[in-house]
């Protein structure tokens, strides 16, 4: 072979060798560019994805029995809204109660929404410390005191004394607080004022005082 030959064969060696190193390496970025790419999309919907807090139960049922100190027939409040917001009204009893009559008070919240109801009183009774329910009416003759604490000493409101003065007629209102500043002025004597927090459940139920 002659001297031209042979710089003419190694001349397309070396550019067979060249076009097979830079096949390979495009093969190398693209598969490094993939990698790249599947990263960061995978990143992204990491940091696309809410961070889901936790949500408050649901309470589609309350209902408040008093029970007169002395015998007497059982009064039940009851709130019941199945559908939640935006849907039926819900379906509210108030009650009939005894003027100058003591009531022990007990409270009772549901989910019923589902086929299985879920007690939300026990979940309310566990985390007691993150919970105070408040009563308000617009009787003067009506008074309620609490009959439970959390571990702190602070009042829950699951248990009561309600009692009754003179004849009259108006409302009751039972607020349930999330996280509630238990030790602000007011809040452990049942003054919502400075409570703060949020609120779980609010009903107002129309009563009679005979």
């Amino acid at each position: 072979m002659s001297p031209n030959a042979t710089l003419l064969h190694l001349h397309f060696i070396f550019a067979h060798k060249l076009t097979l190193n830079k096949n390979i390496m495009n093969k190398n970025l693209v598969a490094l560019s993939l990698i790249l790419l599947t990263s960061l999309l995978f990143t992204n919907c990491e940091k696309d994805d809410p961070e889901i807090p936790n949500e408050e139960e649901l309470i589609t049922s309350l209902s408040y029995q008093l029970s007169p100190i002395g015998g007497g027939d059982i009064i039940t409040l009851s709130f019941q809204d199945l559908d939640g917001d935006g849907g039926d009204s819900p379906l509210i009893t108030g009650g009939i109660l005894s003027a100058n009559q003591s009531y022990v008070g007990s409270l009772d919240l549901m989910n019923e929404a589902g086929e299985t109801p879920i007690n939300i009183l026990l979940e309310v009774v566990e985390e007691a410390e993150e919970h105070q329910v408040f009563f308000e009416s617009n009787l003067s003759t009506v008074n309620i005191t609490y009959g439970d604490e959390d571990a702190n000493n602070f009042p829950l409101g699951v248990m009561t004394t309600l009692t009754t003065g003179a004849p009259d007629s108006g409302t009751l209102t039972i607020i349930l607080r999330h996280e509630p500043n238990k030790s602000a002025a007011g809040v452990s004597e049942g003054d919502i004022t400075n409570a703060g927090g949020e609120t779980d459940i609010q009903v107002t139920f129309p009563i009679d005082v005979q």
